[in-house]
């Protein structure tokens, strides 16, 4: 198994320094870490030691930790992704002079402009499928070739196998940003988890 990075371990740090964690009479065979409110929490079965709940604790907010450096690539990375879906999706023609996260995209999921070259992908993206993301990037970067949203573009665009896929991600998404909260709390209040990562006790050796 390789090393974890320096960034991964600075992430678990912080993490941990701010972690909830919960302990249920209910839970027996599961540990689950999720974000609520910012923050992560870790819930265990009530029956855990204090060493157990160190060990699991660390072990679930890496997990968490590890999947957003996945799920998060720096602008470096970004702009790496861009050319390679360029070279498989579009023959390479479309060629940014610079792909970048930015925060200042409103309801927008990513801007270009075909005069500069520039591609601004929303903050609000990050997190998010993989495969959801190509589509953002791959959707920009078919407008330095057909700036409009014509048939050309969508046929362009369409090459992308995920396209249909993808695209109802983001009017879910986008449609249950705006919709009231739910009426009732979810077990142990997970009601407004970000990301939700579950471990069945029966799997694992837990002391």
């Amino acid at each position: 198994m390789a090393e974890p990075s320096p960034s991964l371990d600075a992430a678990v740090e912080a993490a941990l320094a701010d972690v909830e964690v919960r302990r249920s009479r209910r839970r027996v065979r599961t540990v689950t870490a999720f974000r609520e409110n910012g923050r992560i929490v870790v819930a265990i079965p009530a029956r855990f030691t204090r060493a157990q709940e160190r060990e699991w604790v660390r072990r679930m907010v890496t997990r968490l930790a590890s999947q957003d450096v996945k799920r998060r690539p720096s602008d470096v990375e970004l702009a790496r992704r861009a050319a390679e879906l360029s070279e498989r999706y579009l023959g390479g023609r479309a060629q940014p002079s610079s792909v970048r996260w930015s925060t200042n995209q409103g309801r927008r999921w990513g801007s270009c402009t075909p005069s500069e070259g520039t591609i601004r992908i929303s903050t609000r993206v990050r997190g998010m499928p993989r495969w959801v993301l190509d589509y953002v990037l791959l959707h920009e970067l078919a407008h330095l070739l057909q700036p409009g949203h014509g048939p050309e573009f969508w046929r362009l665009v369409e090459a992308y196998p995920r396209t249909e896929r993808a695209r109802g991600f983001l009017e879910g998404f986008a449609y249950a940003a705006d919709a009231p909260g739910p009426d009732g709390p979810a077990e142990d209040g997970a009601q407004d988890a970000e990301t939700d990562d579950v471990v069945d006790l029966g799997a694992v050796d837990d002391g």
